[in-house]
């Protein structure tokens, strides 16, 4: 079965660049898309997802009340905040969180250490 990585931001225009670094870097993952924080949730609870990239500034719940939600139901999971808010909290708070902080504007490069931590971890998992 292959890997699901949900892509949520408010933006289509980051969805696709956010979808594209991943492409290039796991072109076999999957990637579905969510608007908002509702829209991903209801996709979780759906289906198996293994990998998020939140967006932190969305309407409704930001990125990282959904990341500290879905740390508490998938402890184990790889996600990642992405945005342009570049602030000593923000990464603090993501840190906190249990995810990896990726500014934006996002390219393959800055998505590369999370996308490889996060294909070895689930690796690991399934062994």
């Amino acid at each position: 079965m292959g890997t699901t990585v949900l892509i949520v931001d408010d933006s289509k225009l980051a969805r696709i660049v956010v979808g594209k670094a991943i492409a290039a870097l796991q072109p076999d993952w999957n990637r579905l898309e969510a608007s908002g924080a509702d829209e991903a949730l209801a996709l979780l609870d759906c289906q198996a997802i293994d990998v998020v990239v939140l967006d932190f500034n969305m309407p409704g719940r930001d990125g990282l009340e959904l990341a500290e939600e879905l740390r508490g139901r998938f402890p184990n999971m790889p996600i990642a905040i992405a945005t342009a808010n570049v602030q000593d909290e923000i990464i603090a708070r993501a840190r906190e969180a249990g995810a990896t902080f990726i500014p934006k504007p996002v390219t393959e490069d800055g998505m590369r250490g999370f996308i490889s931590g996060a294909a070895l971890r689930l690796r690991s998992a399934a062994q």
